[in-house]
C-alpha cells in the first residue's frame, strides 16, 4: 500500500531535478503541480528563476503541462503569461487529469514524469498510472490551505511507517 506513496525521486526543489538523467531514461513530458511546487501557494506569477528553468526544460525538448487542484482563475492567471498548458480543478489523485495531460503531450506513462510537493495527490496519482514520480519539498508551507495541511499530517504518519 505504501509503495504507491513512494516517489521514484525526491528533490529539494524543481531546480534540482536532473533533467539530463530523465531524458536518458526516456522521459519526454513533465506534468507539474503549481502551488508549492513551482511557486509558493500565494505567489501569483512565475519568478524569473522559474522562467529560466522552464526555458531550460523546453530547450531540452521536454513538453510540460501544469496540473493543479486549484481553480481555473488561479491556474490560468499563472500559466497563461508563461504560455504553459494547464489543467485546473484536477481532482488529483484521480486518474483523469493525468491521462488528459498525457494526451495533450501525446505521450504514454513510460515517457511522463510527475513533479509535485504532495504524496497523497501528485505521487499517488502518478504512481497509480505508472508515471515517473518526483517529490519536491513544499516552497511555502505557511501559505497552505486547510486540506493541504490535513494531507501533510497524514504524510508525516506515512513517512514514519515507511521508515520502519
Amino acid at each position: 500500500m505504501f509503495n504507491k506513496l513512494k516517489p521514484r525521486l525526491a528533490a529539494h526543489s524543481i531546480f534540482e531535478i536532473p533533467l539530463d538523467e530523465l531524458w536518458r531514461q526516456g522521459i519526454r513530458g513533465i506534468i507539474t503541480d503549481l502551488d508549492n511546487t513551482l511557486v509558493g501557494a500565494k505567489v501569483p506569477l512565475a519568478t524569473p528563476e522559474l522562467v529560466d528553468w522552464l526555458k531550460k526544460v523546453q530547450d531540452r525538448g521536454f513538453q510540460l503541462v501544469i496540473v493543479s487542484n486549484n481553480n481555473k482563475l488561479r491556474v490560468s492567471a499563472f500559466a497563461d503569461p508563461i504560455v504553459v498548458p494547464y489543467i485546473s480543478s484536477a481532482k488529483k489523485p484521480m486518474n483523469a487529469s493525468f491521462i488528459r495531460a498525457m494526451k495533450l503531450m501525446q505521450l504514454g506513462p513510460a515517457q511522463t514524469a510527475v513533479v509535485g510537493d504532495q504524496m497523497l495527490t501528485d505521487v499517488l496519482g502518478g504512481n497509480r498510472l505508472g508515471l515517473y514520480t518526483i517529490l519536491v519539498a513544499p516552497m511555502a508551507v505557511a501559505d497552505e490551505g486547510f486540506f493541504t495541511k490535513v494531507n501533510r499530517a497524514i504524510e508525516r504518519v506515512v513517512v514514519r511507517f515507511m521508515k520502519q
